[in-house]
């Protein structure tokens, strides 16, 4: 976007190309009360232990869907979380995690290439079987502590799960909901290997019965 001459027109650029790549990083947070969740969606960001045993618990039927599981570039602000100095190729997995038929949770993975096979045996055999099932059940598996953030529209892992969910196409849906997602992550160590699961919160879940809060306080 050009305006006069010189080096305003630059000055100009510069500043739209820097707003545009603020969009698409998470400032996360150490803190859950940092992202000024409704007080619903915080006791679902804090959930402690296995996120999967407590969405089973909260639904009648719960499943696992699978979008992908293959190798990809990781993003900008994920890459020191995993040790790694810039973004490059990691191994990626994505799913929905589908309460009652709704999708409620997208949950993103990425492994680091230093990790192999014998870090993460399971990591490649899940299929559509949640991860959560095996990182909390695994004695080897030592868990971080927890990130939180805000997702605006435009970071990558919002317009990937509004595609998925079909909401990217939905006018009606993006009229009632507001643009600003929930996010938590954590870094998992397994031996020498490790893992970085990034989970957002659809408005979805806070439809799931009152038997799912868990009254933290976190």
């Amino acid at each position: 976007m050009r305006h006069g001459h010189g080096r305003g027109a630059v000055t100009v650029k510069v500043t739209v190309t820097s707003s545009k790549r603020s969009l698409r990083l998470a400032a996360w947070q150490p803190h859950a009360r940092a992202v000024r969740a409704p007080a619903p969606m915080h006791d679902w960001l804090v959930t402690p232990g296995s996120l999967t045993a407590r969405l089973v618990a909260a639904s009648d039927a719960f499943r696992v869907r699978r979008l992908h599981q293959h190798g990809a570039v990781c993003l900008a602000d994920e890459a020191a979380a995993i040790g790694l100095a810039r973004p490059q190729r990691v191994w990626e997995r994505e799913v929905l995690l589908v309460c009652d038929g709704a999708p409620v949770v997208f949950a993103h993975t990425v492994v680091p290439p230093s990790a192999d096979a014998s870090d993460w045996p399971l990591f490649s055999a899940l299929g559509e079987r949640s991860l959560g099932s095996t990182l909390f059940y695994d004695p080897l598996v030592r868990r971080g502590s927890l990130e939180f953030a805000r997702l605006g529209c435009e970071h990558p892992l919002v317009r990937r799960m509004r595609l998925a969910t079909g909401i990217e196409g939905d006018a009606q849906y993006s009229q009632q909901h507001r643009s600003i997602y929930y996010a938590r992550r954590c870094v998992y160590r397994r031996r020498q290997g490790l893992l970085l699961v990034t989970e957002v919160f659809l408005p979805t879940v806070l439809s799931l019965g009152a038997g799912a809060t868990m009254n933290n306080t976190e």
